[in-house]
């Protein structure tokens, strides 16, 4: 009986031990690093926007980060029209969140944060 709980017991841990390693890489898949190459746009409330051109075939779309990271507000004021029209190479995180809706439903949205931004 006794060896029969221990060797459930250390099943039991190994499986626990083995689960973790996913998890964290989970989030850190979410917090990855990822740039482009864009042309401020101006800031309308809800986020920063980037215009930046796709490289296959050179069409433009925009890039709305939700979030600028303490460093980056520090040297550049973003809510200001000094950097208007201006290209920069943008590094940012993604990060997904998941929350309630008024139903019960999950509803998940990316935020986008500006982590490094570089003036070209």
């Amino acid at each position: 009986m006794k060896t029969k709980f221990i060797m459930t017991l250390s099943v039991y841990c190994l499986f626990l031990m083995s689960v973790k390693p996913l998890q964290t890489d989970r989030v850190n898949a979410n917090q990855q690093e990822l740039s482009v190459i864009a042309v401020y746009d101006g800031n309308e409330g809800y986020g920063y926007n980037f215009v930046a051109q796709h490289k296959e075939d050179g069409s433009e779309y925009t890039m709305t980060f939700q979030k600028v990271s303490e460093a980056v507000s520090k040297e550049f004021d973003l809510d200001s029209e000094v950097f208007l029209n201006q290209k920069f190479e943008v590094t940012y995180t993604v990060k997904k969140v998941v929350t309630k809706d008024e139903n019960g439903f999950d509803e998940e949205d990316e935020i986008f944060t500006i982590v490094r931004l570089k003036a070209i």
